[in-house]
């Protein structure tokens, strides 16, 4: 056949199998419905400041995502702050974890010393993260992480401040439901290798211009074509291959086809054809959590004592000051991750609340000139316990998943969807 590999989706997923495949001389055509690429991970304009749909953090132990980075002859100092690991939560405590020690030593170090947390808090988190390492973080059987915590005794204020926050960073699911092997599976990488490894990466540009775009560059340079704004309306098999319809073609014939859509549109795709009813049960018993971020630009002195600072209370989470960032000078983003009472209020009053929330706990801050609420009502599956997640592989012969919430160790984040373009890109190039 003429066109070899159909995509369908310009998220990171999507973008970055075609990439791969591209680059190996593989006939790359990727379809994006909208009329930008990169998904929930993109940058967008407002007030004349580049923003992100929502304030993302990159750890050190995402590997594929940094040698994508590399790739695609981006250094990360350009990119990304990269910060050793340190949690400030506002009026409870402080940990640095230690600069000299080898992992885990240096987080148990950074614990035993932090500044906030009682003798006994501190002591239940050093033999928990003791117990796991004997373990080697595996689980006999998943369970919740909040049950799996009580279980290890770990003191209630503990769970509040530590690792609820942690949870929600990492999962974007409330620790009464999520997976604690998955929460178990970041632990491990973040903290029992590597010491780089628990390091914290925070974008210094926006999304769009950090992957989306550079992987674009590479899918066109080596061949590759990129239709936007161009939804598949169906798929239908045909003899050694399939056959997509789009709004403006009748049909355009592939070898191979990568759907790195979200799921709703998964199983739109899928709905025509027969032997992905497994696939669609799977997608459908997905449900989904929230990522709401709140931007406010405040006078361009304006900054905050650290660039991320954790809330154990209230609508705020996490706070970044992206003037420290990247250069955005008095701007501030709130991030409020997972279901809560911030769902049943508007943006406005959301705002207002956020805001006298931040300047209680920062009072040099003063009134903000603007404020910018981004709602991504479905950001990421709930990972919930024992959760099936359907595989790249299906069943039918050359068609394959992608994204961030198919079969993998990883909750939904940029590794998880760089994981799975990736493995798609390698599968197809072992076909053929």
């Amino acid at each position: 056949m003429q066109n070899n590999v159909a995509i369908i989706g310009g998220g990171i997923a999507g973008l970055t199998s075609a990439a791969i495949l591209a680059s190996n001389g593989v006939n790359v055509t990727l379809y994006e419905a909208n009329p930008y690429l990169g998904g929930r991970a993109r940058g967008l304009t407002w007030k004349g400041t580049t923003l992100d749909n929502g304030q993302h953090i990159i750890l050190g132990a995402y590997h594929q995502t940094l040698s994508l980075l590399s790739k695609l002859g981006i250094h990360e100092e350009e990119v990304l702050l990269r910060i050793p690991l340190q949690i400030h939560m506002q009026d409870v405590y402080s940990l640095h974890a230690n600069s000299l020690l080898p992992a885990p030593f240096h987080l148990l170090y950074g614990i035993l010393l932090a500044k906030g947390l009682s003798l006994k808090e501190r002591l239940s988190a050093i033999l928990f993260m003791h117990r796991l390492q004997k373990i080697d973080y595996q689980l006999d059987q998943d369970i919740t992480l909040l049950s799996l915590l009580k279980k290890q005794n770990q003191p209630s204020r503990l769970i509040k401040t530590l690792w609820e926050p942690i949870c929600l960073a990492a999962l974007n699911t409330p620790p009464y439901l999520a997976s604690a092997q998955v929460f178990l599976n970041v632990l491990k990488d973040s903290f029992s290798k590597a010491k780089n490894d628990s390091d914290m990466l925070l974008p210094k540009v926006d999304l769009t211009k950090m992957i989306s775009e550079p992987l674009a560059l590479m899918i066109k340079n080596n061949g590759g074509k990129i239709h936007i704004k161009s939804a598949i309306k169906s798929i239908s098999r045909i003899e050694n291959g399939f056959c997509l319809a789009t709004e403006n073609t009748t049909g355009s014939l592939y070898q191979f086809i990568v759907i790195a859509t979200s799921p709703h549109k998964t199983n739109e795709l899928l709905a025509g054809l027969a032997g992905t009813e497994s696939i669609q049960a799977m997608i459908n018993k997905l449900r989904f959590q929230p990522i709401y971020t709140a931007y406010f630009q405040f006078e361009k002195d304006v900054n905050l004592p650290q660039a991320m600072i954790g809330y154990s209370s209230g609508y705020c989470q996490w706070s970044f000051d992206r003037g420290t960032i990247c250069g955005q000078h008095g701007l501030i983003a709130v991030v409020i991750s997972a279901e809560g009472k911030h769902q049943e209020i508007s943006h406005e009053s959301l705002a207002k609340a956020v805001l006298e929330e931040l300047q209680a706990h920062h009072p040099n801050l003063g009134e903000p000139q603007w404020t910018k609420i981004i709602a991504e009502k479905r950001a990421t599956f709930a990972c919930s316990p024992r959760l099936a997640r359907p595989d790249a592989i299906t069943m039918i012969p050359n068609l394959y998943l992608a994204g961030d919430y198919t079969q993998g160790k990883y909750p939904a984040t940029i590794e998880g969807a760089v994981q799975s373009g990736v493995e798609c890109a390698h599968y197809i190039l072992k076909s053929r």
